[in-house]
């Protein structure tokens, strides 16, 4: 019987704790050393917009695009310095997830549709990633075979 939560027939074998983790779509054999490549790492890449409908668009595009595994919205307050005075608006933060060789692409797209005159994009490397997710984000950031 499934465990509650689980659909039917998705059983798991739990693993000696210690035992190497193999991340989907990686060749058994491949350990812990071969997950800790950087190209094996999320990079979490983030700008804002001024609506949520520019945050939405920006982020279906980017992740149709296979430029990030997935972007995720949220309503911000930002003060800022702008032509001599301070100013105050709400925003809205789009935070992309991607591979850390993928920021180039990712920010010349972001820029390409980003509807402010200096847009912040910036990003931030993990630390730590857990295996398999930054196998996903991998994958989902790969170009598709033609």
């Amino acid at each position: 019987m499934s465990p509650p939560g689980r659909p039917k027939g998705e059983h798991r074998r739990a693993q000696p704790a210690g035992a190497p983790v193999t991340p989907p779509g990686r060749p058994k054999g491949e350990g812990r050393s071969a997950q800790r490549r950087p190209v094996d790492g999320v990079l979490l890449v983030v700008t804002t917009v001024g609506s949520v409908e520019q945050a939405r668009t920006l982020a279906r595009a980017m992740v149709e695009q296979r430029l990030a595994a997935c972007a995720q919205i949220e309503a911000i307050e930002s003060f800022y310095r702008w032509h001599g005075a301070v100013e105050h608006d709400g925003e809205q933060r789009v935070l992309f997830k991607t591979r850390p060789d993928g920021y180039a692409a990712l920010e010349a797209a972001i820029r390409a549709r980003h509807p402010y005159e200096l847009p912040a994009i910036h990003a931030i490397a993990a630390a730590h990633a857990f295996a398999p997710y930054a196998a996903w984000v991998a994958a989902c950031t790969t170009p598709a075979a033609q």
